[in-house]
């Protein structure tokens, strides 16, 4: 029996230390319930899961995906596995989060979805201000090489996008036929005439997270669990009596990234960064969030 002054085994062992990015789905344990994280690939049309997983769900590569989301959000993707990610999470890129109103480290569910037909008809039209100052034909520029015998699934009412050349265009999926969902095959027929859509209360799909911000993988992932965790689930830390941090201190000669890195964590709380407080001065000193 240890004494009072000595550290109890269970404190000390690395083994069992709480991974607060899966705490999570503990509350529902169900096999298709996974934490959403950040994809290694940026493709609009596919997320990436364990192989383990995908036996567990019964998936093979290449399935289509339903996955559902936030605020009764649900889309299609495309399923690959990746022995580099994690049997609890799911792997999806800034483009799939965003039409399912999830951030990293929420949870969704994944579901079979079998029987998409391939779309005879899909009317896909841009988002105003990401066609400014654009000449040319859109079709040729950016949906024909993005649609390029990939054979993408498309929502009805989801947004997506397309890099070409030094631009990106954002697209909403206005209608398909058949209804709701379909892949797009070499013979559907694109349309996309129309005056370009108005920017509702959807976000940007190219402002910037965590995954646009190369290099420092190590330091993300302790500020997300250092900072970002407990603001979002303040219930894990709660539940097993962990006291969160009051603050950090990033430090490092101007231009390293410091305002960028302390930004991310309050965007993706959907919190207020208080600009004035954070820096002693423009000199490369240290920075609290």
């Amino acid at each position: 029996m240890a004494s009072q002054g000595e550290p109890s085994a269970s404190a000390s062992d690395p083994k069992e230390k709480k991974d607060f990015s899966t705490a999570i789905l503990e509350r529902k344990k169900s096999p298709n319930r996974l934490v959403v994280d950040e994809a290694t690939n940026d493709d609009n049309s596919v997320v990436a899961l364990h192989p383990d997983t995908m036996e567990r769900l019964q998936l093979f590569r290449g399935d289509t995906v339903l996955l559902k989301g936030k605020k009764r959000k649900d889309t299609i993707c495309i399923v690959l596995a990746d022995e580099t990610c994690e049997e609890p999470k799911v792997r999806m890129n800034k483009v799939v989060r965003q039409n399912l109103r999830v951030r990293l480290g929420d949870v969704v569910s994944v579901h079979q979805c079998q029987d998409v037909k391939y779309g005879k008809r899909v009317h896909i039209l841009p988002i105003d201000d990401t066609v400014e100052g654009i000449t040319g034909n859109l079709f040729d520029a950016f949906l024909k090489p993005y649609f390029l015998e990939a054979y993408r699934p498309l929502r009805k009412g989801d947004l997506f996008l397309v890099r070409g050349g030094m631009r990106s265009v954002e697209f909403k999926v206005i209608e398909t036929d058949p209804a709701e969902y379909c892949i797009v095959a070499p013979d559907t027929e694109i349309f996309c005439d129309g005056e370009p859509i108005k920017r509702e209360d959807e976000e940007r799909l190219d402002e910037v997270g965590y995954d646009d911000v190369g290099g420092v993988r190590k330091q993300m992932a302790q500020i997300r669990e250092l900072v970002e965790l407990p603001l979002r689930h303040p219930q894990l830390f709660k539940s097993i009596g962990v006291k969160p941090p009051k603050g950090i201190l990033l430090y490092g000669p101007p231009g390293s990234g410091k305002t960028l890195i302390a930004s991310l964590p309050a965007a993706a709380s959907q919190i207020r960064l208080d600009r004035g407080a954070r820096s002693r001065d423009g000199a490369g000193l240290p920075k609290a969030v």
